[in-house]
């Protein structure tokens, strides 16, 4: 299918041609028809999968069908709500792209940086805007932003915005907010609490899922490398260093140990950069602006800067610390494979890390490959055996296989083993 058979006015898809899209991803062809039929929408979808495009593409439809006076001062018409800095963004580039003919106007706000700019935007009148909840509830707090003529609101990353904390925020802002509304609400994984919010929000809801965790990580290659903690640092020079990596993206657990980690490879001439929470909105788009643009190889980060990253051609992703929660590995993986296009997932766990490596397992469902050819691999120290060699240490298909508790399934405790130099 194409976008032409979506019904889509000529100033869209002269955009779209102009970017290059002509085929919609499934989530799209799904998705725009039943936003132009105004009606409310779940969207369960892993980002790279087109998502900003299914529903940027028809609000700027629904709204440029609306005339508007020369004279008459723009009001919001369409709230976009979204988590981080870096996503709000990249959103707002997406309507810059595909509503650059269409007359309309937005501005995006976000905290972390100067109001003065955002609010000069907002005094000359915008339709749409992109906002995070701190600064939106800011500049409503302060008058400089109205919600009594939204007439289609979004939340996206809505799982995000519950692991950030921001649940209560997004409550605040929805009561502001018309009753009369079309609502559309896009997230990665459905938790509990997010299907509460959802039957608060929406009115007969359209469900639409694409793409679930299972199948997302099926175009990545995930591998495994066990390795003690202080190891880390050695294996990962190892691997960049004589490995053909194009572009790798690095997570860490912490803001100081991606500041760590980027010291470290730029001391050996590994140009690298980071981003996280401690770092000025300008520092983290230049960042991610030369990443993009490859002139630095290495993108350093923590899982919350890194969620809005859209990279088309990332190489590699590094879990440097395996992720407390198994939904985060998946969200972080899937910064790499975008759009159909293969990529590679690296992992490195310590033996305090197994739990959470068998929680990624059992979530994904398929098996992680384990690599053991390199020089800071585990051995156990009485057999003086590699745990991976070992066939009750692994299931079959490469696999790790661990029980609860970071034991093996011999009953021994993974902090025996030590790294082989």
């Amino acid at each position: 299918m194409s976008f032409e058979k979506l019904n889509l006015i000529k100033p869209l898809l002269t955009a779209l041609t102009t970017e290059g899209y002509t085929i919609p991803t499934p989530i799209q062809v799904q998705a725009i028809p039943v936003i132009l039929e105004r009606k409310d929408l779940i969207g369960c979808a892993q980002t790279g999968t087109g998502k900003t495009a299914a529903f940027a593409i028809p609000i700027l439809q629904i709204l440029s069908a609306e005339k508007h006076s020369h004279h008459q001062r723009r009001i919001i018409k369409s709230l976009i709500l979204t988590p981080t800095r870096e996503l709000a963004v990249q959103i707002g580039e997406s309507f810059d792209a595909y509503g650059k003919h269409t007359g309309l106007k937005k501005a995006v706000v976000f905290g972390g940086v100067s109001q003065r700019a955002q609010t000069m935007k907002l005094r000359e009148g915008v339709d749409i805007l992109i906002a995070t909840p701190g600064r939106l509830l800011d500049l409503i707090n302060q008058r400089y932003i109205k919600l009594d003529s939204i007439k289609i609101f979004v939340l996206d990353e809505a799982d995000r915005m519950l692991d950030m904390g921001f649940i209560n925020d997004v409550k605040k802002i929805i009561e502001k907010l018309p009753g009369k509304r079309q609502s559309l609400l896009f997230s990665a994984t459905m938790p509990t609490e997010i299907i509460k919010l959802a039957n608060t929000i929406l009115t007969h809801p359209v469900m639409i899922e694409v793409s679930p965790e299972q199948k997302t990580v099926e175009s990545v290659r995930q591998g495994v490398y066990f390795v003690q903690k202080g190891d880390k640092k050695k294996l990962l020079l190892h691997i960049l260093k004589s490995e053909n990596i194009p572009s790798a993206l690095i997570f860490t657990r912490t803001k100081r140990g991606a500041d760590v980690i980027t010291k470290l490879l730029n001391d050996a001439q590994i140009h690298t950069d980071s981003i996280h929470g401690n770092k000025s909105q300008q520092a983290r788009q230049r960042a991610l602006s030369n990443f993009k643009s490859n002139k630095t190889k290495v993108l350093v980060a923590t899982d919350i800067a890194a969620r809005g990253i859209d990279i088309d051609k990332l190489s590699h992703v590094f879990n440097y610390d395996i992720p407390e929660y198994a939904e985060a590995y998946v969200h972080r993986i899937g910064r790499t494979a975008r759009a159909g296009l293969g990529g590679t997932a690296l992992s490195f766990c310590d033996p305090e890390e197994i739990s959470y490596l068998s929680a990624i397992n059992k979530l994904i469902k398929q098996p992680i490959s384990i690599i053991d050819d390199h020089p800071f691999k585990l051995v156990d120290i009485k057999s003086g055996e590699n745990p991976a060699d070992q066939n009750k240490f692994v299931r079959r298909k490469g696999s790790f296989g661990f029980g609860k508790s970071g034991r093996n399934r011999s009953g021994r405790s993974f902090r025996k083993f030590k790294a082989k130099s």
